[in-house]
Order: C-alpha cells, then structure tokens, then sequence
C-alpha cells in the first residue's frame, strides 16, 4: 500500500531539494498530484497475479496460445523513470486456458513495481509455470528506458529485448528449439 502522506512530504522535499518553490502557485498541488500517480504506478506491489490467472477453461488441445503485443508501462527501480513497451506471451496449456484477458492483467501485476526488465520478463513467466501448470512458457519483451534515453547516454528510441523461456521451452535439443521455432515463426520473425 502507499502510504500517500509519505510520498507527499518526499516531493515537497524534492521540490525544495532542486531549487523550487513548494508554495509556488503551479506547485502547490503537485506533491498531492504525485502521490494519487504513485499509488496507481506502483499498484502492483498489492497484487497477486494467482488473482487473474485462477480462472481456466479446459481445453481439449493443448496447442501453443500467444497474446502479443501488450502494451506495458513500468519504473526503473535504478532511477524511478519510466520504461514501457510490448510483451508478448506464448505458453503450451496442459489441458487449461487462462482468459485471454488475465494475461494482460498479469503483465500488469508485475509491471506496476519498481522494476528491472529482466526480471519483470521472468516474473510473468514463472506466474504462468506456477498458476497454469502449463507444459511450458515464453515472454518476449521491448522496451524503452527513459533513464537510458533522457539522462545519461541520451539515446533516445534505443529497445531493450528480453527474452525467458521455462518448461518444454527450455528444454535442451530439438524439442525445446522447435517449440521456440514456432513461436517465433507465429510472430513473423
């Protein structure tokens, strides 16, 4: 939960902290303004993915399902800037579905943190091993960091790829290759 008083008094702080003026008049409601954005960017610090993806539906084939390009919006936990992008899931049922919509909301889950990339991609797929009992899963991930395109470097428009795989998907040799092969080839790619 976020403890909206606290966030105030931080951004107050920080106001003053860069040379601004906290009572100035286009300021004097942005530590309040903040604090409401905090408590709806970090919300997924009280979810629960196992929320979203309890509901399933038996299926009689257990064909690899992909939902792509799900728009996400996370915060670097090194900086506290947004990074944002696509995440594309693919996993192979093992006689369940998940609702189409309970992938997107489980991004979500993991993205309303403090994040890194690499472990909000991990995240999601060890969400779908653990609550789907899938026989495998893929999460494919762009992204840009605004700590890497604002400060910094400044290379603005540069992506961030992550890719994990679990399950059949990991598999050494042919079996895992060609299921990744798949995937791959049903993303155009």
């Amino acid at each position: 939960m976020v403890d909206q008083d606290k966030v105030r008094e931080a951004i107050r702080l920080l106001l003053e902290g860069i040379g601004e003026d906290p009572t100035r008049e286009g300021l004097v409601e942005t530590p309040d303004r903040v604090a409401r954005m905090y408590t709806e960017l970090a919300g997924g610090m009280d979810a629960n993915a196992s929320e979203h993806l309890s509901k399933t539906f038996a299926v009689s084939d257990n064909g690899l399902v992909i939902e792509r390009d799900i728009p996400f919006y996370s915060l670097c936990e090194h900086h506290m800037l947004p990074f944002y992008g696509h995440a594309t899931i693919g996993y192979i049922p093992n006689g369940r579905v998940a609702g189409l919509s309970k992938l997107a909301r489980t991004v979500e889950v993991f993205a309303r943190r403090l994040q890194l990339q690499e472990q909000l991609t991990a995240q999601i797929a060890d969400a779908l091993m653990d609550e789907l009992g899938c026989q495998g899963a893929i999460v494919l991930m762009e992204a840009e960091h605004l700590c890497m395109t604002m400060r910094g470097v400044q290379k603005p428009g540069t992506k961030t790829t992550t890719l994990v795989r679990r399950g059949v998907f990991a598999e050494p040799g042919s079996e895992g290759h060609q299921w990744e092969e798949r995937f791959f080839r049903m993303l155009g790619r």
